[in-house]
C-alpha cells in the first residue's frame, strides 16, 4: 500500500503542476444542433465534477490514521484538485459556447448524500462507479461532436479518469484484501449492483446523448459493465495493479 501511494503522490503532484488548458476554437465548431444536444448533459457532469470533497478528505485522514496508509490524504487531496480543474475546464468550454451552469440537479444530490453517510471504502465504491461510467459517457460525448475542442477535452478527461480509476481500485481491492471470502464475496456483489443501478440512472438521465453516440439501453449497460468487470473483478484487477 505505502508503494503504491508514493505513485499516486508522485502521479497527481506531477499534474498539479502541469494543468492542461482548454484548446482555443472557432465558436461555430459547436453547431446549434450539437449545443441543445448535449447543454443538460454536459452542464449535470459539470456539478458533479466540482465537489469540494470534504467527506471524502474527513474519511481519507480517517483511513490514513487506523490502516497506516501514509500520505492518504493528501493524495486524495491532489485527486479531488484534478476533479475540479476538470469542472473548471467543462465550465470554461460551457462558458465559451453559451451553454447555462446548473446550481442543482437532483442526481448530484443522491450522489452527495450517499458519500456524506459513507466510510472510506464505500465512497470508493461511489467515486470509481461515477469514473469508469463517466469513461463510456466522454467517449460517447466525443463521439457525438465535430467540435475539436470538445473531442480534445473529453480525450483530456478520459485519460485522467483512467488514472482516478487505476488509483480507486487499487485502494478498494486493498482496503478488501483483510476480509474472509464469504464477505469479499458479499461486497463484490453489493458494489455489482449499486453500479449497475448507477449506470440504469445515468442511461435515463443522459440517454439523448447515449443514443446519438449509438448506445442503446443494453449496449450502455454491457460498455459500463465491460469498464466494471476488467478493473474490478479479481483476476483482471489484480494484473491491472501489477502492471503500474
Amino acid at each position: 500500500m505505502r508503494t503504491e501511494l508514493k505513485i499516486w503522490l508522485d502521479h497527481f503532484d506531477y499534474h498539479s503542476r502541469h494543468r492542461a488548458t482548454l484548446p482555443r476554437c472557432r465558436k461555430e465548431e459547436l453547431t446549434p444542433w450539437e449545443r441543445r444536444l448535449i447543454a443538460r448533459s454536459i452542464a449535470v457532469f459539470q456539478l458533479g465534477e466540482q465537489s469540494e470533497g470534504k467527506t471524502l478528505l474527513r474519511a481519507a485522514r480517517r483511513y490514513e490514521a487506523t490502516h497506516q496508509a501514509e500520505s492518504l490524504e493528501r493524495v486524495v487531496e491532489l485527486f479531488i484538485g484534478e476533479e475540479q480543474h476538470h469542472a473548471a475546464l467543462l465550465g470554461a468550454f460551457m462558458d465559451q459556447h453559451g451553454i447555462p451552469r446548473k446550481q442543482r440537479d437532483w442526481t448530484d444530490q443522491v450522489f452527495r448524500r450517499v458519500r456524506k453517510l459513507a466510510g472510506f471504502e464505500l465512497h470508493l465504491s461511489v467515486l470509481i462507479a461515477a469514473e469508469l461510467i463517466g469513461i463510456v459517457y466522454y467517449r460517447a460525448l466525443e463521439a457525438v461532436t465535430g467540435s475539436r475542442q470538445l473531442k480534445a477535452l473529453c480525450h483530456r478527461i478520459v485519460a485522467d479518469e483512467l488514472a482516478h480509476v487505476g488509483f480507486e481500485s487499487d485502494l478498494l481491492l486493498s482496503a478488501q484484501d483483510g476480509k474472509g471470502p464469504v464477505l469479499r464475496a458479499a461486497s463484490s456483489l453489493l458494489h455489482r449492483a449499486f453500479f449497475t443501478a448507477v449506470s440504469l440512472v445515468v442511461w435515463l438521465t443522459h440517454r439523448r446523448v447515449l443514443r446519438a453516440a449509438g448506445y442503446g439501453l443494453r449496449t450502455f449497460l454491457r460498455a459500463c459493465g465491460a469498464q466494471f468487470s476488467f478493473y474490478l473483478e479479481p483476476p483482471r484487477a489484480e494484473r491491472v495493479s501489477e502492471s503500474l
